[in-house]
């Protein structure tokens, strides 16, 4: 593929030390922090992603200390048939923007099993080798069967092509025509079980040592209203260390923009209405973000808490979903004559117009962050880091920094992290630490995010769900909201907590108070939440938030 020319800010000859003069190198400002030679010394061993209570374990917890790495996984190039970038202009906005680390998961079909993915696969490792402090994964969207999308992807090494294209022509739900997901549909058992064989077959891949590792994250999962609890709940049960989570928030956030897309666009262009496919049991007025995030992330007691009342593990994540930015000149080249996708496994280089073409994505990295705490810079400690669901996500870039460390009163040691599990006895005094690096310069729309407020949120654990279509969690609420508006530089929020009778968990969210209202399931529950804009009037920079993966309490006896 020949590269294009770029945008002057994405000018391949800016070098990284004006990158991060700039301010915008995440991984720069760690390096001159050094955070990275303090937590890389310790290791890479990985938190398990769920740790069954048992009595030989400790009372407290004592997490490694981290570094962050600030990443997207949803990314698609030339590559996939309805995209427009090729991988340069995408990996130099990636830099631009600060990433660390991005997978480009390109749409699966027949063109891109039989040539595209061994195409890429050549400009990833070349650019793996111009710069080795990029992590560039590669990666696929998968068609669930039944369902809707996920980002699959492998740890670099001799076979992670070879994996991805034996699982899309093996397991993808629009190669096989397994799309059908409605109730009585007699072909959705076989469906749902193919996608639950899918997940079983990654996990053989690693175990076997084929690949170094592999994670599947669901992409937009209330976007059509077809992932249904019960599938989630099976997907994550057939292998909970490959099957990892899901988008808290999808991309498309510019979809909301005022007087760019039309009336009635939305941010993620969540623009659908529940169809024959669609589980029966989301409300109608499930269809639209929250706060720019999903409804089962942005509703306190929804489906995400549902599952994670169980006890067990589900990560949350955003990203860009980019396949068309907003406000971009650059158009689509035409296709030579006889070529197609089918046959070639990408679509034409794009062309620039000097004319604002259709779009509703930001780059990656400019609007989406997810960030990841890792014990040393590599892939496998980006997917360990993920797996151990040590993740934070923000829009606009909220937050320069959050460190969240859950410990007993009596104890002096680290305590648990993000993803991570405090074994404790009941009654015992407990203190929450959040500390908050606030935003020290604009985002790339010009605006100094301030944030607001910080919520605790709680909810019980008890076990494994009886009703497996279920989406609410009645014990999860809002427990304490801290204003911290006008508050600066870092600062750390103590936040007393008592372990009561039953094992629990705490998540945190919080926002730049622009727009709240009360929460889904009612002001008892969550007091001011996000709530969705009127259509066609979603500034996405105007209300921003964000979200952490929850911290596990497993109470026993005295």
């Amino acid at each position: 593929m020949t590269d294009q020319q770029l945008p002057a800010w994405a000018d391949p000859s800016v070098s990284p030390s004006e990158l991060d003069a700039q301010g915008v190198s995440r991984r720069g400002l760690l390096r001159r922090a050094g955070l990275f030679g303090a937590a890389f010394a310790l290791g890479s061993a990985a938190t398990p992603a769920v740790a069954a209570a048992s009595d030989d374990r400790p009372l407290g917890g004592d997490d490694p200390r981290l570094a962050y790495l600030v990443g997207d996984h949803h990314i698609h190039s030339v590559y996939s048939h309805d995209a427009k970038y090729t991988f340069s202009q995408l990996a130099t906005a990636s830099a631009r923007y600060g990433l660390d680390w991005m997978v480009f998961n390109e749409h699966s079909n027949f063109g891109h099993a039989s040539y595209g993915a061994k195409l890429e696969h050549q400009e990833i490792l070349k650019a793996r080798a111009a710069n080795p402090r990029q992590l560039i994964f590669q990666g696929l969207e998968w068609y669930i069967p039944a369902a809707e999308h996920c980002t699959v992807f492998a740890a670099p090494g001799p076979h992670e092509v070879d994996l991805l294209t034996q699982f899309e022509l093996a397991y993808d739900g629009k190669l096989l025509n397994y799309t059908d997901g409605a109730a009585d549909n007699p072909n959705t058992a076989r469906n749902e079980a193919h996608a639950v064989k899918a997940i079983k077959w990654l996990a053989d891949q690693r175990r076997s040592g084929y690949v170094d590792d592999v994670l599947v994250l669901a992409n937009h999962p209330l976007r059509l209203g077809i992932d249904s609890p019960h599938e989630m709940r099976n997907w994550r049960d057939a292998a909970p260390e490959i099957m990892i989570g899901m988008e808290g928030a999808p991309g498309a956030q510019g979809g909301g923009i005022p007087g760019w897309e039309g009336p009635d666009s939305q941010r993620g262009e969540y623009t659908n209405k529940p169809s024959v496919n669609s589980w029966p049991g989301y409300p109608e007025n499930a269809y639209v973000l929250y706060g720019g995030f999903d409804w089962m992330t942005a509703t306190v007691g929804g489906m995400w808490d549902a599952m994670l009342a169980e006890g067990k593990l589900f990560t949350i994540t955003t990203n860009s979903d980019v396949h068309r930015v907003v406000f971009d000149t650059w158009k689509n080249g035409d296709w030579p004559p006889g070529q197609n996708f089918d046959n070639t496994g990408h679509i034409p280089d794009p062309v620039n117009t000097d004319t604002p073409q259709p779009g509703g994505d930001f780059w990656p990295g400019q609007f989406s962050r997810t960030h990841v705490g890792v014990t040393r810079y590599g892939y496998r400690a980006v997917m360990a880091g993920l797996r151990a669901g040590r993740v934070w996500l923000d829009h606009g870039h909220l937050l320069d920094g959050l460190d969240v460390r859950l410990n007993r009163d009596r104890d002096h040691g680290r305590g648990a992290t993000l993803g991570g599990r405090l074994r404790v006895r009941k009654g015992e005094k407990l203190t929450l630490n959040v500390t908050v690096t606030t935003t020290s310069r604009p985002n790339t729309q010009g605006i100094l995010p301030e944030l607001a407020h910080v919520d605790v949120i709680r909810g019980a654990v008890r076990g494994p769900a009886t009703d497996r279509d279920a989406w609410k969690a009645p014990d999860t609420k809002v427990v304490q909201t801290k204003d911290v508006s006008g508050r600066k530089g870092t600062y750390t929020l103590r936040i007393p907590l008592t372990a009561g009778d039953e094992s629990f968990y705490v998540r945190l969210r919080g926002s730049d108070g622009n727009r709240n209202g009360t929460g889904y399931l009612g002001a008892s529950i969550d007091p001011h939440g996000p709530i969705p804009h009127v259509p066609g009037d979603g500034d996405p920079w105007a209300d921003t938030w964000f979200y952490s993966n929850p911290i596990f309490v497993d109470v026993v006896g005295n």
